[in-house]
């Protein structure tokens, strides 16, 4: 069994082997969970991966549990907290930026039904056409917060190696 080559020698314990076998790359439908991917990409932007998958749970419980309708009324005084929530990555932009996402997202639920479907309706298109998608609608999204986002929830390919036996299991 050969793994992508960041998990080979990674021992089942680790954290990033857990996300790996357990989440990335396999097709997320849940509007809350999707809006928690972007989420922890745009807080991983200049950061490790390792930082956001060790605050992970913090910034799932500062941010309502990924509840969208919740995030999008913070307000300044919720901001101020967040900025002072040492569990998670306090930068201004990027909590004003999910706030303003979340907004967005309640809008594209009410047109849509839900994010997921408002991502399924694009359909096959390039990386570029998704990047042009996401900036015109979203704050805080460059090339590889949307590649990143995108390749974790299953909407693009390139999350495993062929070789890997999670790209195999995630075959339809």
């Amino acid at each position: 069994m050969s793994y992508c080559d960041y998990c080979n020698d990674l021992d089942e314990n680790n954290i990033h082997r857990i996300y790996h076998d357990e989440v990335y790359g396999q097709k997320c439908r849940d509007d809350q969970e999707l809006f928690g991917r972007l989420i922890l990409e745009i807080n991983q932007a200049g950061l490790s991966w390792s930082t956001i998958l060790k605050k992970s749970e913090s910034i799932r419980s500062a941010y309502a549990n990924f509840n969208i309708e919740q995030i999008a009324a913070f307000d300044e005084t919720k901001i101020n907290t967040l900025m002072n929530d040492t569990g998670i990555i306090r930068h201004r932009g990027k909590i004003e930026a999910i706030i303003h996402n979340a907004q967005r997202i309640v809008k594209i639920q009410q047109q849509y039904l839900s994010f997921f479907h408002w991502i399924e309706e694009k359909g096959e298109i390039t990386l570029e056409e998704w990047i042009k998608v996401f900036k015109k609608s979203f704050k805080f999204v460059g090339k590889e917060i949307v590649k990143e986002f995108l390749m974790g929830t299953g909407f693009i390919e390139g999350a495993h190696e062929s070789t890997c036996p999670m790209y195999k299991k995630l075959i339809p």
